[in-house]
């Protein structure tokens, strides 16, 4: 029997409260509810074991902003995904969440189906990202000494492995995996396989995006695509080149946390890569191409 996903959700209106409960137990979460926000903190400081949690911007006693900086700058933690529910929709407000790390919004009044596709979202990357960081540090750094290369895969089963086996190549392989893997999977899903934004945003909320990556994989259409990397490593810098052979898309939009998406199930990826994988990333052309680099510190 697997475990359940727990979920604290810090949700001061009972009604609120209780219909998130119903909706989450419903889908087999486990779910702990409290009122208010100091409640909130003296449950994870007892029990920090929540795979999530849901936070309402508007507490009686403690700003939910003001919580989620305590839950972030704690080294205990600062790893659970935090989703923000809230009525306020302005930009600013968004954008502070987005700030201090709250990458998953929803908004009030919650509609069910995406209340769930962003809890399933935000556990289920968070896991994924624990579960990358596990192997990497289990499997040698050959690459390490890797001075030029290049790398194809097709499916998005390959391109995670890809991106574990490329880390070792980089001076910090647990924060270039994350980075890697949000490229190469862009790569094959919006590339390659011609998955839109829309789409996955839709099949998302039904459950369904995983069963159409693997159609599409098995589709004449899409099954011979690949996707390419190329690596040169020069005594400052390591650079890593990613090329699909899709159309391409309007990359400009999303390499910064945006609140217009910070509602949606997905699209943080290139940002989040941007800020902690890399020292610079840079798409070309239409956008099929992204090049990336990281620093190689001096050797003392």
């Amino acid at each position: 029997m697997k475990n359940r996903s727990r979920v604290l959700v810090v949700e001061d209106e009972e009604i609120v409260a209780g219909l998130i409960n119903i909706i989450l137990s419903e889908d087999d979460y486990q779910v702990t509810t409290v009122g208010d926000g100091e409640s909130a903190w003296q449950t994870l400081k007892s029990d920090g074991s929540f795979d999530a949690i849901l936070l309402d911007r508007r507490l009686p006693d403690i700003d939910g902003m003001a919580l989620l900086q305590r839950i972030k700058a704690d080294i205990e933690l600062c790893h659970i995904p935090v989703v923000i529910e809230t009525g306020l929709d302005d930009i600013n407000s968004v954008r502070e969440g987005l700030a201090a790390g709250a990458y998953y919004y929803l908004t009030k009044p919650l509609q069910p189906l995406l209340l769930l596709a962003v809890i399933h979202a935000a556990i289920g990357q968070h896991r994924e990202f624990s579960e990358i960081q596990i192997s990497v540090r289990k499997v040698e750094r050959t690459l390490h000494f890797l001075e030029q290369g290049t790398f194809r895969c097709r499916t998005l089963a390959e391109s995670r492995e890809l991106a574990q086996g490329l880390a070792h190549a980089c001076p910090n392989p647990s924060l270039a995996v994350l980075g890697l893997q949000e490229l190469l999977v862009n790569a094959v899903e919006h590339g390659n396989l011609g998955i839109t934004y829309a789409e996955k945003t839709k099949l998302m909320i039904e459950y369904r995006w995983l069963d159409e990556v693997e159609r599409r994989e098995a589709d004449p259409t899409y099954r011979t695509r690949q996707v390419t990397v190329s690596l040169t490593r020069s005594p400052k810098e390591l650079r890593l080149i990613i090329q699909d052979e899709g159309n391409g898309f309007v990359w400009e939009k999303y390499l910064e946390l945006s609140p217009e998406r910070a509602f949606d199930p997905h699209g943080r990826g290139i940002a989040i890569a941007r800020m902690t994988s890399f020292d610079t990333i840079e798409y070309s052309g239409n956008g099929n191409t992204v090049t990336v680099t990281i620093a190689i510190p001096a050797i003392t």
